[in-house]
């Protein structure tokens, strides 16, 4: 019986750590969206199974096209680079689909993702149901956010262009560290990364099948001329 016991509580710890790794390095998404700003591209990517409506929410704001002419108003060197709110970030007029997508709130979807660098963390009030459109790109490990606002994604392009964000000069306005000049991201756009692989894959397949059939042609000519 205590081998047994002993057998089961193994298997528990087994399935507690792998699950703990698994929240705290999550998969991404095939999706990836990018920013153009005016210092360069920033390419980032989802966690659906970490905040599913998070997620949602974003990607949509970005098929609309939300976050063209919007800016990031916020650059703390070595924690984060913040992008403004849609409502009143942008510089263009929203028409009355991308303001109704606009003024929703996600809900709170905390998670044990660890806030470290490359991360995508919303922005919020005190209400935790309150994050809509403001999202943030860690700059460097921040352990004091986990666990209070929601993780939904990841950098996966685009260190250089951070860095050069960072070297714009700021100016302090209560906790927030602002740039002094816009930082405006230009235009928006997505793709998805398996569907760019299938097309390579087919891409590849039609080659070696056109090669296939060339050498064939050339054995038939050969034995049967």
């Amino acid at each position: 019986m205590r081998a047994s016991n002993a057998w089961i509580l193994s298997c528990l710890c087994m399935i507690f750590i792998a699950g703990g790794a698994l929240a705290e390095d999550p998969q991404l998404g095939s999706v990836r969206v990018v920013f153009q700003t005016n210092y360069g591209d920033i390419e980032f990517g989802f966690f659906p199974t970490v905040a599913p409506q998070t997620v949602e929410h974003i990607f949509k704001l970005v098929r609309l096209g939300c976050f063209n002419t919007n800016h990031f108003f916020r650059v703390d060197k070595g924690f984060v680079a913040q992008v403004a709110d849609v409502v009143g970030g942008r510089s263009a007029p929203m028409n009355e689909e991308q303001r109704k997508e606009a003024e929703k709130t996600v809900v709170g979807e905390f998670s044990q993702v660890k806030h470290v660098k490359g991360i995508l963390s919303m922005g919020r009030f005190e209400d935790p149901n309150s994050a809509s459109s403001s999202f943030s790109i860690l700059l460097g490990d921040a352990p004091h956010l986990d666990g209070q606002y929601a993780i939904f994604g990841r950098l996966t392009k685009g260190d250089e262009t951070l860095k050069k964000l960072e070297q714009v000069p700021t100016r302090r306005e209560g906790i927030f560290v602002m740039p002094t000049e816009r930082i405006t991201i230009l235009s928006s756009y997505y793709y998805d990364t398996e569907l760019e692989r299938c097309e390579k894959e087919r891409s590849i397949l039609k080659r070696r099948l056109s090669a296939s059939a060339v050498e064939i042609e050339r054995q038939r000519m050969k034995c049967f001329p």
